[in-house]
């Protein structure tokens, strides 16, 4: 079955483009704390896809999160209720299950927000995935948002995690923010890989 245009724009296959879907940046970070998009987020598109890829910690045992700041707010600590559960698979096919991750979601919290967890540090190991983020300009609902990722984690196992949730505010959204920290030590750590937003119309 052939993509749909704005997938295939989305997806980066040759020879597509569309006006609907937009690729607007691209960010690499390479030993960075944080990549931060705070300009092209308005109301020109309903819909914002951020995708990350190759995303490797440099602390083993680390997960990637996101936050927000609504139009005139800084700190990156608006409120989100949120949920989230995961699938997981070992490599020696010991250790195989499907979960609720209690510790991955908010109740009106406004810490980051966990994306991918268990990321490994090894050469070959990292996290890939995406978050959709819905009418950040609106400023009468609240802004829906999911997510997914694969994690190659530090004990040579694959989790798939997804999150989903909405912030809580009726104020714009203008800028989104991604680190890595230390699993289940809230330290920062840094990272590398690659994180692009497209606009949606």
């Amino acid at each position: 079955m052939p993509l749909g245009a704005n997938k295939a724009a989305i997806m980066g296959v040759a020879g597509v483009s569309t006006g609907d879907v937009v690729l607007l940046s691209s960010q690499t970070a390479s030993g960075d704390a944080s990549i931060s998009f705070t300009s092209g987020i308005d109301s020109t598109y309903g819909e914002y896809i951020f995708r990350w890829y190759n995303v490797n910690p440099v602390a083993d045992d680390s997960e990637l999160l996101f936050q927000v700041n609504a139009a005139s707010q800084s700190g990156y600590n608006e409120t989100i209720t949120s949920t989230s559960f995961d699938a997981r698979h070992d490599e020696a096919d010991g250790d195989a299950g499907v979960a609720y991750s209690t510790h991955n979601d908010q109740a009106q919290g406004t810490a980051f927000q966990e994306l991918a967890t268990n990321i490994g540090n090894g050469a070959d190991e990292s996290s890939a995935g995406y978050l959709h983020l819905f009418n950040p300009a609106s400023t009468t609902y609240v802004k829906h948002w999911y997510s997914q990722s694969i994690s190659y984690e530090q004990q040579s196992v694959a989790r798939i995690q997804h999150n989903a949730g909405y912030i809580n505010t009726t104020g714009a959204i203008t800028q989104v923010q991604f680190k890595t920290l230390e699993d289940g030590h809230g330290t920062a750590t840094n990272f590398d890989g690659t994180i692009k937003m497209w606009g949606v119309k």
